[in-house]
């Protein structure tokens, strides 16, 4: 037996041992039950309130989506000028309504003089909406007009920016001025805002995994060393690939459902895609066309 083979079998044997000695001792840490994900699976949020027959973010769209029977609402919030959280998604307010501009650059006053049903087309490309006083919401009166609802909220201003460095207060002292921590999500795309926003809610709120923590979560799985993971949030919101990896396979919704981790599905509106994930084990999904999603679930699950 050659040096080299030696050497390759005593590292192989190293990275044995090590791996042994972390099963042993490494226990998974479970995350603590959230009632606000408390659901029968699966469930379906309407992204944006839902934006195939109406304006997105806008009353008509969340009353719409809300007749159909949807467990919730996924949305995304923004700080204005005056620090008020304005339920939007862009930046720029330019593709959805008659101004032009940030969002940030303007007052709220000035925000609910916009027509946000300006841009929206139907079927034959006619503005049905336009002119019919469709207003932006904040995330207040959402909550307010809309109380039985399980709302995920997605911080949008990134913390390197002003409104995003004062978002995660903000949002806190507002849900806890309804009393609405049963019944909201908090999540970001950066980590960063997820974990300031927790240290104002200290556990009371269910969170969800910015781009690192579902990067960390893949990695532990695809590794022999999934059981060192140790989860800092409740709740994956996720498209079914992330970069070039496949995320909605059964072994990875089981990683984390025994980490009592649920995990729901963006923009699927594929049947065979979402009876695959149903089956895999998913929690739910967020779409945009949530009488579709929701008519899928029926058709296969009704006896």
């Amino acid at each position: 037996m050659g040096r080299k083979t030696k050497v390759a079998i005593s590292v192989g044997a190293a990275g044995i041992a090590a791996w042994a000695a972390s099963k042993a001792v490494a226990k998974p840490i479970i995350r603590e039950s959230k009632k606000a994900l408390e659901f029968d699976n699966p469930i379906v949020l309407a992204n944006r309130g839902g934006r195939m027959g109406a304006p997105e973010n806008t009353l008509s769209a969340f009353t719409n989506s809300a007749s159909l029977g949807v467990h919730g609402f996924c949305v995304d919030i923004r700080l204005t000028k005056d620090e008020e959280i304005l339920v939007f998604h862009d930046e720029y307010i330019d593709d959805t309504t008659n101004l032009a501009g940030k969002v940030a650059d303007f007052t709220l006053n000035e925000l609910k003089d916009a027509d946000a049903g300006y841009h929206f087309t139907d079927e034959n490309e006619a503005y049905p909406f336009r002119g019919k006083g469709e207003k932006l919401l904040t995330l207040k009166e959402l909550l307010d007009r809309f109380p039985h609802m399980f709302v995920s909220i997605n911080m949008k201003d990134s913390p390197d920016t002003y409104e995003g460095s004062l978002m995660p207060s903000k949002l806190w002292r507002l849900i806890e001025e309804l009393s609405a921590e049963d019944r909201v999500a908090v999540t970001s795309s950066y980590d960063e805002q997820v974990d300031r926003f927790n240290l104002y809610a200290q556990n009371r709120v269910a969170t969800g995994a910015g781009d690192d923590e579902v990067k960390k979560a893949y990695a532990a799985y695809a590794s022999q060393f999934g059981h060192l993971y140790n989860p800092q949030v409740d709740m994956f919101q996720v498209p079914e690939k992330f970069g070039i990896f496949s995320i909605s396979s059964e072994g990875f919704i089981n990683f984390l459902s025994k980490l009592n981790i649920p995990i729901y599905y963006k923009d699927v509106d594929d049947q065979n895609a979402i009876l695959s994930m149903i089956k895999n084990g998913a929690a739910g999904f967020i779409t945009s066309n949530p009488e579709l999603v929701m008519q899928v679930i029926y058709d296969n699950t009704i006896e």
